[in-house]
């Protein structure tokens, strides 16, 4: 049996621009499907089947991302989405754009992204880190395994090392 998870981003109005600028990072496919393409989901924990009802296309929110996943060749998923409903740009559930310069560990979640080696995930860690916020730079630990943190300019906290082994 084989399962995987996948990080699911949850923004209120900024998941196309996240999705835009992760795909810039990682390559791969960019899918994007709006409210308007597809609909509000109408959940509910009796229903046997999944229904969604149709968005105005002149509802503020019908051009909202009600779908979007970044999935590239070496492996790397990402999906995200707007809240209906929800104002602001930032994460859902946040006060803004993720931790200042403290040491302080108050995110609901970090994204870990690890490879093979150093090489490989340098790239990516230096386009997560334009126009965010450095909080521990990629550098060799005690322990030989590079490390570093990085809040990108979604507020997304993101944990960059090498694979154990």
């Amino acid at each position: 049996m084989a399962i995987s998870t996948v990080t699911h981003l949850n923004f209120t109005g900024h998941a196309r621009q996240a999705l835009e600028f992760y795909h810039s990072v990682f390559g791969g496919q960019l899918m994007i499907g709006t409210y308007g393409e597809g609909g509000v989901p109408q959940d509910s924990a009796d229903s046997e089947q999944v229904t969604f009802a149709p968005v105005a296309a002149d509802s503020p929110n019908a051009d909202l991302v009600g779908f979007g996943m970044v999935a590239a060749e070496n492996g790397f998923r990402i999906a995200a989405y707007d809240v209906y409903g929800a104002t602001g740009g930032a994460l859902a559930g946040s006060e803004g754009p993720g931790r200042a310069d403290a040491l302080g560990h108050t995110e609901s979640l970090f994204v870990l992204l690890n490879g093979d080696t150093v090489d490989e995930v340098r790239e990516f860690w230096t386009r997560l880190a334009d126009g965010g916020r450095v909080i521990q730079s990629l550098a060799p630990t005690p322990w030989g395994a590079p490390y570093g943190m990085v809040t990108d300019r979604f507020g997304v906290t993101w944990i960059v090392g090498t694979n154990p082994g």
